[in-house]
C-alpha cells in the first residue's frame, strides 16, 4: 500500500520542513504567520524568510541543549508565534514534537510527560512552577520558560545557524515527528504518533476538497497544540505558500479584526465559536469580504448555522469531521448544495475509505452503525502502547473509530455519537450528537448533554443541561424546543438534569461516564 500511496502523492519524499525551504526561496518577503497577544495588544508576525531563519536559530538551540535524533520536545503553549518554529526546527534537527494543551495539569500533565520520556518541555512562566515541582520525577533536562530572558538569549538573540550543523539530522518523511493526545474520555490519554508522511495524507486532502491555493489566509481560531491548528493550519499554509492568523486567547472582536487586516480567505473554528463570531460581526461590522469558506468540526452543524454564516459573512460553511489517529477524514464538499453540511459530515477526503457495519457484527454493512476507516492518513500507532492501537485495526486496514454514524445517501456520513453512548428507539439509532446540539441553542441553555444512566442501548434518556444565567429550563421547554427543530419525538428526553458545569476532557469532550456514575 504504501507505494500506492507514494503514486497518487498522498505520500512523497519531502517534508513540512522541505516545504518552508521552498517559500522561503520562492516568496521569502510573503506573510507566514501572524500571531496577535491579546494582553499585550500586538500582533507578531513573521514572513517565510523570517520564519526559515528563526526555524534554523530555534534549532540550533535545540542541539545546544543537547537535543539528539529521536529525542521528544514538549511544547506546552498558548497560540503564540513561538510554537511554529519550534515545530519546523524539530523537525530539523530530528525530534520528536510533543504538543501539549495549556489546560493539561496535575496527574494527566505528569503521564504525558513521563510516558514519551520529555528532555526539553518549553511553556509559558504561568505554567511552570506545575512542571518544575514534577521536574525531579521525570526525565526531563530542561524547562525553558517563554518570555523570559533566558527564552530571549538562548532561542532568539544568539545567532546559531551560523555555528550549528543541521546536516543529516532532519526527520525524514517516514519518521515519527510528532505525538498528539487523544481526549481520554475514560482514563489517561493515548499518544498518537504521526509520520509527516501520514499527516500530509490529511492535510493534501483537505486543500484538495477546498481547491486551496497560494492566496490562502486562514483565519484560525483551534489551539495550534491540537491537529487543526498546526494540520489544517500552520502546515496547510506552508504546503500552499498562505498564511495563517490566530490569536492566544478567545477574543472574537480580535478574530474578526485579523480577518479584516489580514483578508482572510478561510475562517476555522468550531460552532460555538463561529456562531459567537457571527454575533460579534452583526453588532460591530468588520470588513470581511474577503472570507470564501468557514469550515467547522468537532459538533454537528446545525441549519441555523449555515444560515447565519451566508447571511452574516457571505461564505459557505462546509463540515469537517476526523479524530487525532488520522486527522480530517470527511468534508462535505465544493459541488454540494449550501445546506448540505447541516446534514451530513461530508464524505473521504482522496486518501481515505470510509464503511459503516452493524454494530454487533462488522461483516456486514449497514445504512445506520459502526464507522470504520482506513487509508493513508493512519497514524503509526499509539507511542509505548502499539498493541492497544493494533487491537482497533482489522486484519483487511480498517480502524473502529468507536462512532456511530448513519449513511448520508451521497457517499458521505453523519456522525450519530460514541458507540459506547447509543440509546436506541423502536429500531433507530438516537441522533445524540445533533440533540445535543439542538438543545445548546436554548436560549436558557450553555451546553448539554444526553446519557443513559447505565449504558444499557434501552436505557431512557437524560438530559443534563448547563444553565444560561439564572434562569433555569424545564424539560416540558426543552422538548418543546426540541419539537420546534423539528426533532423526532421518540429521541426525546424524559429526564433533566442542571449543572453548573459539565465533566470534560483537556479537548472538550464531555466525560459521559462520570454522569452515568452520578445519575444511576
Amino acid at each position: 500500500m504504501t507505494a500506492e500511496y507514494r503514486r497518487r502523492g498522498w505520500w512523497r519524499d519531502d517534508t513540512f520542513l522541505d516545504d518552508l525551504r521552498k517559500q522561503a526561496r520562492e516568496r521569502p518577503r510573503k506573510l507566514a504567520i501572524a500571531g496577535r497577544r491579546l494582553d499585550e495588544a500586538h500582533t507578531d508576525t513573521l514572513d517565510y524568510s523570517e520564519l526559515s531563519t528563526l526555524t534554523d536559530r530555534f534549532a540550533g538551540a535545540l542541539l545546544q541543549l543537547g537535543i539528539e535524533r529521536g529525542d521528544t520536545v514538549a511544547v506546552q503553549l498558548p497560540n503564540r508565534w513561538e510554537i511554529v518554529p519550534l515545530m519546523f526546527a524539530t523537525m530539523a534537527v530530528g525530534a520528536v514534537i510533543v504538543p501539549i494543551a495549556p489546560e493539561c495539569q496535575g496527574d494527566e500533565l505528569h503521564h504525558r510527560l513521563a510516558l514519551t520520556e520529555v528532555k526539553v518541555c518549553i511553556t509559558v512562566p504561568e505554567l511552570a512552577d506545575d512542571i518544575g515541582a514534577m521536574q525531579d520525577e521525570l526525565p526531563l533536562e530542561h524547562l525553558i520558560v517563554v518570555g523570559t530572558a533566558a527564552f530571549h538569549d538562548h532561542f532568539i538573540r544568539t545567532h546559531w545557524e551560523d555555528t550549528s550543523d543541521l546536516t543529516g539530522r532532519q526527520l525524514r518523511p517516514d519518521d515519527p515527528f510528532v505525538v498528539l493526545f487523544t481526549s481520554g474520555t475514560t482514563g489517561f490519554s493515548k499518544g498518537v504518533v504521526h509520520s509527516q508522511n501520514t499527516v500530509h495524507s490529511g492535510v493534501r486532502g483537505y486543500v484538495d476538497a477546498f481547491m486551496l491555493s497560494d492566496d490562502l489566509v486562514v483565519a484560525n481560531t483551534t489551539p495550534l497544540v491540537h491537529y487543526s491548528g498546526f494540520g489544517q493550519g500552520v502546515l496547510a499554509s506552508v504546503l500552499l505558500g498562505g498564511t495563517v492568523a490566530f490569536q492566544d486567547g478567545p477574543d472574537k472582536a480580535g478574530l474578526l479584526d485579523l480577518v479584516e487586516r489580514y483578508r482572510a480567505t478561510l475562517l476555522y473554528g468550531p460552532p460555538p465559536t463561529l456562531s459567537g463570531v457571527a454575533r460579534v460581526q452583526q453588532a460591530d461590522p468588520h470588513d470581511v469580504s474577503s472570507l470564501q469558506h468557514t469550515v467547522t468540526g468537532a459538533a454537528p452543524v446545525l441549519q441555523g448555522l449555515v444560515d447565519e454564516m451566508r447571511s452574516t459573512f457571505g461564505s459557505r460553511t462546509y463540515s469537517v469531521w476526523g479524530m487525532s489517529e488520522f486527522g480530517p477524514i470527511t468534508i462535505t464538499r465544493l459541488d454540494y448544495d449550501q445546506d448540505w453540511a447541516a446534514h451530513s459530515h461530508g464524505r473521504p477526503i482522496d486518501s481515505m475509505e470510509i464503511r459503516v457495519d452493524l454494530c454487533h457484527d462488522p461483516s456486514k454493512r449497514a445504512p445506520v452503525g459502526r464507522l470504520r476507516v482506513r487509508g493513508a492518513s493512519q497514524a503509526l500507532g499509539y507511542f509505548k502502547q502499539q498493541d492497544v492501537f493494533d487491537a482497533e485495526v482489522s486484519e483487511d486496514g480498517w480502524f473502529d473509530t468507536g462512532d456511530v454514524a448513519r449513511e448520508d445517501g451521497r457517499g458521505g456520513i453523519r456522525i450519530l455519537g460514541r458507540a459506547k453512548d447509543t440509546i436506541v428507539r423502536d429500531g433507530i439509532v438516537v441522533p445524540m450528537a445533533e440533540l445535543e446540539a439542538v438543545i445548546s441553542q436554548h436560549p436558557k441553555v450553555t451546553e448539554a448533554a444526553l446519557v443513559g444512566t447505565t449504558g444499557s442501548t434501552d436505557d431512557p434518556i437524560l438530559a443534563v443541561a448547563v444553565a444560561h444565567g439564572n434562569t433555569w429550563p424545564t424539560l416540558q421547554e426543552i422538548q418543546a424546543h426540541l419539537r420546534s427543530a423539528g426533532q423526532d419525538e421518540r429521541f426525546y428526553p424524559e429526564r433533566l438534569e442542571v449543572v453548573d458545569v459539565l465533566p470534560k476532557t483537556l479537548t472538550g469532550k464531555v466525560r459521559k461516564v462520570e454522569l452515568r456514575k452520578l445519575y444511576a
